[in-house]
């Protein structure tokens, strides 16, 4: 019994009394969530009820408001209809006057070229002609010119062969003459120079009279002016005095003057009376006359002020309108050649790669085109560049005639010049540039600066610029059309 009882004793349930506590706490647990969200659905069960009866009020509204609305959709799709026919209508209208306006701007194009081609030589023209007129009349002149010359020294030669002939009596008589009147000359010399002596100290001795007539002038005209400001205080004080404190300062002076008896009233006393009404005239400032003067003159300044302000309020408004209107009229015509070379783009490139290669031209911010930058997307067949600077040099080489040939498509140009464009490409490429050139040449002339073998033989004509002598260089022309 005593083995039993401790076999007994061995084998307690504490370990599983243990689970069971901790599995009785996790059900509790359990319960306490299950309670929490039990409560929690029903919460949003209540507000789901709530919401169904407003939905049902809105849905009763909506259905109102839908049976009210079919009669005028109906109509509304009718004229739906009927105005996209009409813009549909006017859509191809508007397309075919494009490419009437294109034909005709090509047209213009060339005939503007023409036209100023022919300008430019009637100016060439009428300027040489002005030229050679100028140099005609030019010598015209100086042939009468030489003409009058040639009378006048022929009748001065007369007149020297007359006068040579003139007897040496003569000519003595005439020295004789000169050194007299040489002589009175030197005398007259004389008298002159002494006589301007006499004229320059006269000067002198005026101009100094002349200075202190000036320095007393001025001192009399200080003097004047210090009377004249004095005048001017004593009157000021005068009628101050009369108006703010009612005192006529002639009575007083006259009061003064005949007063025997001494006053009443003695020394201190009149000084601090004095005193405080000096202190009264500071506190009371100076009195501005030209305050009416002034306040008209800034009204005046004020209305024009406000009518410019309003001219310039109403001039922002018109040019802003302006403004609006212009945005409007080149985002319209940006986003149409935007269209148009987009598609040329991917046209031209696909005839320099391949047709399964792709490209595209993407607005960076398609809500301002005006303002955006343009992303340039070229993928060629087997890579897929993020960027197209990750492309080799031929392929950019190419994207980049694709592109310029795209614009040129839109609005071409009566030359184009390329300098070194074939060089990264490599012969298969070369081939391609070289096709489109010459099919762009049918309507544009190219000048190609190149070294490449290959596009030198697919043009008409070559210059080669060579050196057969140090320092001078030759140009070599080549029409190989004459070869062909």
């Amino acid at each position: 019994k005593q083995r039993e009882l401790e076999d007994l004793k061995a084998l307690t349930q504490q370990e599983a009394i243990e689970t069971l506590s901790v599995e009785i706490n996790q059900l509790n647990e359990s319960y306490i969530a299950i309670s929490t969200r039990q409560e929690q659905f029903l919460e949003m069960i209540e507000r789901a009820d709530i919401n169904k009866d407003d939905l049902l009020q809105k849905i009763d509204q909506l259905t109102s408001s839908t049976e009210e609305l079919t009669p005028r959709k109906s109509t509304e799709e009718t004229e739906l209809m009927s105005t996209s026919a009409n813009l549909e209508n006017i859509k191809a209208e508007l397309r075919v006057q494009r490419e009437q306006l294109a034909d005709k701007n090509a047209a213009f194009n060339q005939e503007n070229i023409y036209f100023h081609q022919q300008e430019n030589r009637v100016k060439s023209l009428e300027q040489e002609i002005g030229f050679k007129r100028a140099t005609f009349e030019t010598g015209i002149q100086r042939i009468e010119q030489n003409e009058s010359d040639l009378k006048t020294n022929e009748f001065e030669i007369k007149n020297l062969l007359e006068t040579a002939e003139l007897s040496d009596d003569q000519l003595i008589k005439m020295y004789e003459q000169k050194e007299v009147l040489e002589q009175e000359v030197n005398t007259a010399e004389k008298h002159y120079y002494e006589s301007r002596g006499a004229i320059d100290e006269t000067e002198k001795q005026q101009r100094e009279i002349h200075h202190q007539r000036e320095s007393i002038d001025a001192l009399l005209l200080e003097l004047h002016n210090q009377l004249n400001e004095t005048k001017l205080e004593l009157a000021s004080t005068r009628e101050r005095l009369a108006v703010e404190f009612e005192v006529d300062l002639e009575e007083i002076m006259v009061a003064d003057s005949t007063e025997t008896e001494p006053s009443g009233l003695d020394e201190v006393t009149l000084t601090e009376e004095v005193a405080a009404f000096k202190d009264k005239i500071e506190r009371i400032g100076p009195v501005n006359p030209m305050a009416m003067e002034a306040y008209d003159e800034i009204k005046e300044r004020h209305i024009f002020i406000t009518t410019q302000k309003d001219d310039l309020l109403r001039a922002k408004e018109s040019l802003m309108t302006t403004i609006g209107e212009i945005d409007l009229v080149a985002k319209a015509t940006f986003l149409d050649s935007y269209e148009k070379i987009k598609v040329n783009f991917i046209n031209v490139f696909r005839s320099l790669f391949t047709e399964e290669d792709d490209c595209d031209l993407i607005l960076s911010d398609p809500d301002n085109p005006l303002e955006s930058s343009i992303d340039i997307i070229a993928k060629p067949k087997g890579k897929k560049p993020l960027t197209i600077n990750q492309l080799s040099g031929g392929e950019k080489t190419l994207t980049a005639t694709s592109l310029l040939f795209a614009i040129y498509l839109l609005k071409p140009a009566p030359f184009c010049i390329f300098d070194e464009v074939d060089a990264p490409l490599d012969d298969a490429n070369i081939d391609k540039f070289n096709n489109i050139i010459k099919k762009f040449s049918l309507d544009s002339q190219f000048i190609i600066v190149t070294h490449n073998k290959r596009t030198m033989a697919s043009t008409d004509i070559i210059y080669g610029i060579t050196m057969i002598e140090q320092g001078v260089s030759k140009v070599v022309p080549v029409d190989l059309r004459e070869l062909a």
